[in-house]
């Protein structure tokens, strides 16, 4: 109906003065019409009917699988923001590559593969946006309520993935520490003097980053050295091509739990890192075949990292290096320390596997088949590589 509504707009609006035209003056008549009647804003109107207009008339297999249930409005979503950087001639082509991967997977999931797929039917390449858009990079204040305000920046996301990364780390050592010094075990998760959260903790190591370079309360310091918070780093997991980095492409790598980065920042990364994984994709459908070197321990690590990529319960991206290595059969209970028994899940999964009905069984492939507390199951291959 809303597509309907843009495209009589445009019939109206074809016969109008040219002044009229170039303010959309039908258009929005039409969408204060709409908005009286669903008594919404105008300007909501006429933004809903635009992504309407976009999804009715460049995606009309999407439009016909969320009506039969195929995929959800969140897929679709999905598919149009991805979609505008490919060209209107080739759209088609990438919304049967969009749809076969919305059957299978969730919308945070499908996005960031995607993306990567998208570039390939570009004419303008990720690098070349890229730098357009950097550009644009700034930092504004956005005033808010009862004395708070938010403190936006806009910068490459492998930069904002870093400075979470590292606020989040520090935050966990302020916290693992204050119940360290209470005489308990961090582990055992009972909170100490300090009564922040970790979102609170993080916006407090923000501020005094920014205005004092190093955090006002360090709980890790210990008589008048410097605190263990200033030594942790950022840390951000990669997958490149080689041809990539040898450059012989310019393809975007895959900022593992975010979205795609440019060459040029995964070819500087790759050149200051001092932690490598080589890795031996499938070259069908992506899956990890093999990495570098294989020994018990961190060669197991090393090899997960690469096979899981992020954590395995289903529907979540949180990356690898950001979760724990969890025996998919209690070691407890007799579960091997091997690579057929092992697959990462960041602490909310990890902990809902052991403290809730969820059961999950490892079969070959890194296929992991998670049963419900009703009984559904659920299958979650080893994700592809880009």
């Amino acid at each position: 109906m809303l597509a309907r509504a843009g495209q009589l707009a445009e019939t109206e609006a074809a016969g109008s003065p040219a002044n009229v035209r170039a303010h959309n003056m039908a258009l929005r008549s039409i969408a204060a019409e709409i908005g009286g009647v669903l008594r919404s804003p105008d300007r909501t109107v006429q933004r809903r009917i635009g992504e309407a207009r976009e999804i009715v008339e460049f995606y009309p297999a999407a439009l016909s699988a969320w009506e039969h249930g195929f995929i959800t409005r969140a897929h679709v979503t999905v598919i149009v923001d991805v979609g505008r950087v490919v060209p209107v001639d080739r759209r088609p082509e990438f919304e049967r590559e969009a749809i076969d991967r919305s059957l299978n997977d969730t919308p945070n999931r499908v996005r960031a593969g995607l993306e990567l797929y998208a570039e390939k039917l570009t004419e303008q390449s990720f690098t070349e946006r890229h730098q357009d858009a950097a550009r644009q990079r700034a930092v504004r204040l956005v005033p808010g309520r009862d004395g708070m305000c938010e403190v936006i920046a806009t910068v490459p996301t492998v930069i904002g993935d870093g400075i979470l990364d590292r606020l989040t780390r520090m935050a966990h050592a302020v916290q693992d520490a204050d119940v360290a010094h209470e005489g308990m075990t961090p582990s055992v998760g009972t909170a100490g003097t300090d009564r922040r959260t970790a979102d609170q903790i993080r916006a407090d190591l923000f501020a005094d980053l920014i205005l004092a370079e190093s955090p006002a309360l360090d709980p890790t310091v210990h008589g008048d050295g410097a605190g263990a918070l200033r030594a942790i780093r950022a840390q951000v997991q990669v997958t490149v091509s080689a041809l990539t980095l040898l450059g012989d492409n310019e393809n975007p790598a895959d900022l593992v739990g975010r979205s795609p980065i440019d060459a040029g920042t995964a070819r500087y990364l790759a050149g200051e890192t001092s932690s490598w994984t080589r890795l031996l994709t499938n070259p069908v459908d992506g899956t990890t075949i093999a990495i570098d070197r294989y020994r018990p321990s961190l060669e197991q690590r090393r090899h997960l990292r690469a096979r899981d990529l992020h954590c395995r319960f289903p529907g979540c991206r949180q990356a690898a290096i950001r979760c724990e290595l969890d025996h998919t059969v209690d070691h407890a209970l007799g579960g091997p320390t091997a690579l057929t028994n092992l697959a990462h899940l960041c602490q909310r999964h990890h902990s809902m596997k052991q403290l809730t009905p969820w059961r999950v069984e490892q079969h070959a492939g890194g296929v992991l088949e998670w049963t419900s507390p009703t009984g559904r199951v659920y299958r979650e291959d080893a994700p592809p590589h880009p």
